[in-house]
């Protein structure tokens, strides 16, 4: 994963229109503890373009298969747990979530 991908660019209200929601659904999001972005100096939020595609997989699970964000959580950690075994669990499991080049 290069620099530029983890690069925290992007301001909450950036992000939130990137994926066409609203700014409190991403603050709902970290409050859940299901995306944590960066923090500026002054505290205000920062989300790379990893974090903008994990969002985007959020979303796809909620509005597409109705997964409630506990769900999510639980989804989000199988992958992590997959990915130190070297298994992508995203790609085997949800082959219809196609991650947008949006950036």
């Amino acid at each position: 994963m290069g620099y530029v991908e983890t690069k925290p660019l992007f301001t909450l209200s950036v992000a939130a229109e990137i994926l066409g929601v609203h700014p409190r659904t991403l603050m709902i999001y970290e409050s859940e503890g299901l995306v944590v972005p960066a923090r500026t100096k002054t505290n205000r939020r920062r989300y790379s373009q990893k974090d903008i595609r994990k969002l985007q997989f959020i979303r796809f699970l909620t509005n597409k298969r109705g997964v409630n964000l506990t769900g999510v959580k639980i989804i989000l950690e199988m992958i992590q747990e997959a990915e130190k075994r070297n298994f992508d669990f995203q790609k085997t499991v949800f082959p219809e979530f196609m991650e947008k080049q949006l950036l």
